[in-house]
């Protein structure tokens, strides 16, 4: 009976450490989009994932075009956008979630997934954001968000492969190259 029970507290024991540490991953996350509806990006596995914060009233704006230009060449089943609209940066996305997706709908023609305001920075930062963020969570690098419009590169199993600064169009080289490269 004694060797049943230490074999069982072991066990447990062993499962508790193997628990804590399983990295996180892109998929271990539920976001909502922008319609309010939970979305579990987990359902994106197998894509390659462009994570964008954006915002309506800032210099960067116009990079709407170019993203919603990107999805219309690679968007599928490889590839895919999410834009996280954040009024972290100047309060340059006031806007309600309804007002943010019919400003991109008629400014810009944008069909790539739009999710729910968040915030992507400060004591409020979305866990995902902490994620993309962090070192500690992701195991790749730290890369606190600069402005809006910076973007992360998730590759096809969930995992952090880079971030292109705010000022970088999406449709640079960079980006370009990352989402024809095939494993």
């Amino acid at each position: 009976m004694k060797t049943k029970i230490i074999l069982i507290s072991l066990l447990i024991i062993s499962l508790g450490v193997f628990a804590q540490g399983k990295k996180k991953s892109f998929y271990s996350f539920e976001v909502k989009t922008i319609d309010g509806k939970k979305f579990d990006l987990s359902s994106l596995k197998g894509k390659k994932v462009l994570v964008v914060n954006t915002a309506s009233k800032c210099g960067l704006t116009p990079q709407y075009k170019e993203l919603e230009e990107l999805y219309k060449m690679y968007g599928g089943s490889k590839f895919t956008i999410i834009g996280f609209p954040a009024n972290n940066f100047m309060s340059q996305e006031p806007g309600s979630n309804e007002e943010i997706k019919s400003f991109c709908e008629k400014n810009y023609g944008v069909t790539f997934q739009m999710m729910e305001k968040i915030s992507v920075k400060g004591d409020d930062i979305h866990p995902l954001y902490k994620w993309l963020t962090s070192k500690n969570e992701n195991g790749i690098m730290d890369a606190n968000v600069q402005w809006n419009f910076q973007k992360f590169m998730i590759d096809e199993n969930g995992n952090l492969i880079d971030m292109v600064p705010p000022k970088e169009s999406p449709m640079s080289d960079k980006i370009i190259n990352w989402i024809k490269t095939t494993k």
